[in-house]
């Protein structure tokens, strides 16, 4: 993580689901979230890297960041 990321709120580790997995995993922690809450997922599908995107879009929530990690992404999403 860089040093103007912002710090997640909460995280889900999807790390091993395969897809949709880990966008279902996002969803959920986002449907109970308050407005404004940044939830970290991480996954090591790369499908996140365009699933979240186009999730986030449609959904109206922000991809704040997409990050490779090496062997996983993290990717910040913040509830709009």
């Amino acid at each position: 993580m860089t040093a103007d990321t912002p710090q997640p709120d909460e995280t889900v580790d999807a790390r091993g689901a395969t897809c949709p997995g880990p966008l279902m995993d996002l969803v959920g922690e986002l449907r109970s979230a308050a407005t404004g809450t940044v939830v970290e997922l991480l996954s090591d599908n790369e499908q996140s890297t365009t699933d979240v995107p186009e999730w986030a879009d449609e959904s109206g929530n922000d991809v704040l960041a997409i990050e490779d990690e090496g062997d996983y992404y993290r990717i910040l999403v913040a509830k709009a």
